[in-house]
């Protein structure tokens, strides 16, 4: 059994405020328009995602769309 926190009434020292740096649920809830598509890759470049999206336990699709997504936004004019 975990032993239970016994809270006093201490002070608590200096505080100060942290400025809210998380972003608005609605900035969160979107959703990417996205396009099906069909495309051959090599073998070894999906060996690489796939490994590589094992190891940190996310989807290697994802992972692909997401390094694409990237560079496209670097390259997209204006």
């Amino acid at each position: 059994m975990k032993k239970k926190i016994k809270y006093t009434d201490e002070p608590l020292g200096k505080v100060r405020l942290v400025k809210d740096f998380l972003p608005p649920p609605e900035e969160l809830a979107f959703k990417d328009e996205s396009v099906k598509v069909t495309m051959t890759l090599s073998k070894s470049s999906v060996e690489f995602f796939k490994k590589a999206a094992e190891k940190y336990h996310a989807p290697y699709q994802q992972m692909i769309r997401r390094l694409i997504d990237a560079y496209a936004s670097r390259y997209i004019m204006h």
